[in-house]
C-alpha cells in the first residue's frame, strides 16, 4: 500500500505545486483586475485534500475488498462532487456575478479528478 502511495504522491505533488502556481500567478497578473471572492489558497486545500482522501481510501478498499474498488470511486467521487456544491454553496447564494469564481474552481476540480481517475484505474487493473 505505502509503495502506491509513494508512486502516487511522486506524481501528485509536483502536479499540484504547477498547477496552484499557475492559477495563482494568472489570477494575480493576467486576471488582475477581476475580484475573486474564493482563495486559491482555500480552492487548492479543498482539491488536494479531497483527492488525497480519496486515493488512500481507495487504496484501503482495493487491499480490502479489490472487487469493489471500482464502485469505490464512484461513490468518492459522488461525494466529492457534493462537498464541492456545499463548498461553493455560500458563492452560489450570493447576488454576485460569480462564473469567473465558479470557473476558477471547477478547472482545477476536473483536473484534479482527471489525475484521481488516472490512478484508480492503475489500482483497478493492477498496474504496477
Amino acid at each position: 500500500m505505502s509503495s502506491k502511495l509513494l508512486y502516487f504522491l511522486k506524481y501528485f505533488i509536483p502536479f499540484s505545486i504547477l498547477l496552484f502556481i499557475a492559477q495563482y500567478f494568472t489570477q494575480k497578473t493576467i486576471l488582475a483586475k477581476i475580484q475573486f471572492e474564493l482563495n486559491v489558497w482555500n480552492n487548492y486545500a479543498f482539491h488536494i485534500t479531497g483527492t488525497l482522501l480519496i486515493y488512500v481510501f481507495l487504496l484501503f478498499v482495493n487491499r480490502n475488498f479489490a472487487d469493489k474498488t471500482g464502485f469505490a470511486f464512484l461513490t468518492t467521487s459522488v461525494l466529492k462532487m457534493m462537498a464541492a456544491v456545499l463548498f461553493l454553496l455560500p458563492l452560489i447564494q450570493s447576488q454576485k456575478e460569480v462564473i469567473v469564481d465558479v470557473l476558477s474552481f471547477f478547472i482545477p476540480y476536473f483536473l484534479f479528478l482527471f489525475v484521481e481517475t488516472f490512478f484508480a484505474i492503475r489500482l483497478i487493473n493492477k498496474i504496477e
